[in-house]
């Protein structure tokens, strides 16, 4: 539950809002205010031409004129229908919620895209947008309520304005009937004013206990919604099928989704608008109609009194009823527009958060002869929130060109140390140095294109596989092709009905085709090699793969690197045997370095311990088979 604002600030960020949309959908909030206008003119426009009609005829009008009014009745009327239903069609292929979804999907995602890894990766930023996602998915609460409060407030103030200018003249006419000339008192036009607003403004102050009550009940609903984002299409994933079925995963879940009583008839908001809630709005109703009620009598009366015609009658009817619901209207969307400020909030606190990782302003020095060399020096590091070191006090150098193996047990920093590598984090003491400058003076995004890394976390798209391993729509074929060779995958590719152009996974293409686990690390080691960078970076990425499929990537890979540096992480050490240097990570420090040969010579130490660990099983798999 937020805490109330004050009209200023919530028009501040509905302003602020506006503004979002209209860079992210142009022309929008423009279509919004001309479609509206005409809407309302298709409404009020005919209403004025069918009471001078109707008085034409009560007057006994020759009936030529009766003709031409008909006639320029119907053009009107048809050519504003046409025009507002033209309108109407274009905006809504601009404001279709689904469209408008997106939109603010793309909004968040562009912010995300552009923060440092560092927030990124945090929980914090993790909850915010979930927060603003579950804001929209209570009830639209956010940027996307903000297009539906312009859309109610403009549809509240040009029906006053219409109406307005349609009755005026209702209380300045006068009546002709003796006995009733005390409905020439300008006080009873006053009193009938009066009357609107007051009980405009109890009927808005109604409706701003039940939309305080919705609001404040925004913390339950996220909670629902995040519960029914977690379990609701749980069975919808596909990689969750056999456990499912084995453990009976699905009556977990069932449990959970009906533990608690958020959206059924016993949930807290129920019995609010079942309660207080509700009698406030039924009360609301009731004001509604008396005002009716006494707009239609005062009317009436002025008509029967000789103030103006009967087709008048039904002209200031629909006008002045039309004043009054306005004025609820825009009351109402007044505590609207209060309450989505509120929510608000959450997205531009979000949408604000500075980038403060320096960016650097030195061009990274293009060398032909990959000439790169990265030092470590006296590097730690604790990740955000965390009181302890994941890295402490590192000293690495790497050599021009040398291929270097990171081996460790799980947890011993060997990730960590190629996050802050590729510099997705700073180190929180020590720096680290290309060709002997502090790698946070390169600009940031010519350092990161020095590198093709692949992540043991990596992640393929469902688009066709020569997009998958160029990144880009357009690409060179025969060096897709080429890379693809050089990570292992010419059989698959061989199977692959449209060559290149066959699309991964069912998801967007029917014909698409799953991969197995083995088969995506391809994909993504021949990514990097089409990246062509002077460093490059395999973090585990053969995990699926069997001792001898691994050893053979990277067997081929030394080939590939040439004379580029090369880092290789793996948990099997008979695959890094061929490296120039390896380094041993534990606890978050590097305690041994050496090539193979040299770690094998210290029986005392942690790789020598490692490797025997290792060759155990293998020599007890050789055995068995």
């Amino acid at each position: 539950m937020k805490d109330q604002i004050s009209m200023k600030t919530a028009l501040v960020r509905e302003f602020k809002a506006l503004k979002i949309w209209s860079r992210y959908s142009k022309g929008m909030i423009t279509l919004i205010i001309i479609s509206k206008l005409f809407s309302k003119f298709s409404i009020y426009v005919p209403i004025a031409l069918t009471a001078r009609f109707i008085n034409m005829i009560a007057a006994s009008e020759p009936a030529e004129d009766i003709s031409k009014m008909v006639l320029i009745t119907l053009l009107i009327t048809a050519g504003l229908s046409v025009i507002s239903s033209l309108l109407a069609r274009l905006l809504e292929k601009h404001r279709n919620y689904n469209i408008l979804w997106q939109i603010v999907e793309k909004i968040l995602a562009d912010k995300k895209s552009s923060m440092d890894y560092v927030d990124v990766d945090s929980q914090k930023i993790a909850d915010m947008q979930a927060q603003i996602e579950q804001n929209m998915n209570w009830s639209s609460w956010g940027l996307l309520r903000s297009i539906y409060c312009l859309e109610n407030l403009l549809d509240s103030v040009l029906s006053i304005i219409c109406c307005l200018a349609l009755s005026v003249s209702m209380f300045v006419l006068p009546v002709t009937k003796v006995k009733f000339t005390i409905l020439n008192n300008p006080l009873i036009a006053a009193l009938i004013v009066v009357l609107m607003v007051v009980n405009a403004t109890l009927s808005g102050y109604f409706f701003s206990f039940r939309q305080k009550a919705w609001s404040d009940y925004s913390d339950e609903a996220r909670l629902g919604n995040r519960r029914f984002s977690a379990y609701g299409w749980f069975s919808h994933d596909r990689s969750r099928a056999a456990d499912i079925r084995l453990y009976r995963q699905d009556k977990i879940t069932t449990s959970y989704m009906s533990s608690g009583d958020i959206f059924t008839e016993k949930s807290s908001i129920a019995e609010k608008f079942i309660g207080k809630v509700g009698i406030l709005s039924s009360l609301s109703v009731v004001f509604q109609n008396i005002m009716a009620g006494i707009i239609y009598f005062f009317v009436c009366a002025k008509a029967w009194a000789g103030a103006f015609p009967i087709g008048s009658a039904t002209q200031y009817i629909a006008a002045v009823t039309g004043v009054f619901y306005g004025i609820n209207g825009l009351i109402s969307q007044i505590e609207e527009l209060k309450s989505n400020g509120k929510f608000l909030e959450d997205t531009f606190e979000f949408l604000s958060l500075p980038n403060n990782m320096y960016q650097g302003s030195l061009t990274t020095e293009k060398r032909r002869d990959n000439k790169y060399e990265i030092e470590f020096r006296n590097v730690s590091f604790k990740y955000p929130g965390s009181d302890d070191y994941a890295l402490r006090n590192v000293n690495l150098k790497f050599n021009v060109g040398e291929k270097l193996a990171i081996v460790g047990m799980n947890g011993s920093g060997k990730t960590t140390f190629i996050k802050l590598l590729c510099r997705l984090y700073d180190p929180t003491e020590g720096t680290i140095f290309l060709n002997g400058i502090d790698i946070r003076k390169y600009r940031y995004d010519e350092y990161m294109n020095i590198f093709s890394i692949v992540f043991q976390d990596f992640k393929l798209f469902a688009m066709p596989l020569g997009e998958n391993v160029a990144t880009s729509h357009s690409y060179d074929e025969a060096k897709v092709m080429k890379c693809l060779r050089e990570a292992g995958f010419d059989d698959r590719f061989d199977k692959m009905p449209k060559g290149l152009k066959t699309h991964l996974y069912k998801d967007l293409d029917k014909e698409g085709v799953d991969v197995s686990g083995g088969e995506a690390q391809k994909i993504a080691i021949a990514r990097a090699l089409y990246k062509d960078a002077p460093f490059i970076i395999l973090d585990e990425p053969t995990a699926a793969l069997d001792p001898v499929a691994e050893a053979e990537i990277y067997e081929r890979f030394n080939d590939m690197v040439d004379d580029r540096t090369a880092v290789y992480i793996s948990h099997r050490l008979s695959s890094c045997k061929f490296c120039d240097e390896i380094a041993v990570f534990h606890e978050g420090q590097v305690i041994q370095k050496g090539t193979h040969q040299d770690l094998l010579k210290d029986e005392s130490g942690k790789y020598y311990e490692l490797w025997n660990a290792q060759a155990q099983y293998y020599t007890d798999e050789k055995a068995v088979s």
